[in-house]
């Protein structure tokens, strides 16, 4: 098994793992696939279907922890991937019910998407009541402008 191998193997074992019923293993486990994440050495198919897991589990019903722990590692993927907004997407479809700070890395990530189709999610947050929150808004909105790439279905 050569180190691609392996590393692809051992994400797998991770996503078993996060079907487990212990919340500390499960966090562990996430902290690992972000660590995977930060090698940069997954092909970018492999890297999509991991951030579509971290996607699920930051959305579920887990703990605090648990859920910061896969926007972390979601984050994580977004400096060392290209992530397209379709893999991300559901959690701007679920931005609403993030707490501030895991809307904080929401946000963060929907901006590197570099995908205007997020624009309209991101500038809900410009008023925010909180202002960390406003600020990681502005800071996804710059980089979305930045970036200058079309939407889904926008033409060049």
């Amino acid at each position: 098994m050569d180190g691609y191998q392996a590393l692809t193997a051992f994400i797998e074992s991770a996503r078993k793992e996060l079907n487990g019923s212990d919340a500390g293993h499960r966090d562990f486990c996430l902290d690992a696939v972000s660590d995977v994440l930060e090698t940069g050495r997954l092909t970018q198919d492999d890297a999509e279907r991991a951030v579509e897991r971290l996607v699920t589990v930051a959305l579920s019903d887990e703990g605090y922890q648990v859920r910061e722990s896969a926007l972390h590692a979601v984050c994580t993927a977004s400096t060392y991937y290209k992530l397209p907004y379709r893999v991300v997407e559901p959690l701007a479809v679920g931005a609403d019910g993030f707490e501030p700070l895991l809307l904080e890395y929401v946000l963060g990530v929907l901006g590197s998407t570099h995908d205007r189709a997020a624009l309209p999610i991101i500038e809900r947050f410009l008023q925010h009541p909180r202002s960390d929150v406003r600020r990681e808004a502005a800071d996804a909105v710059r980089e979305l402008h930045w970036s200058r790439e079309p939407s889904r279905g926008e033409t060049v």
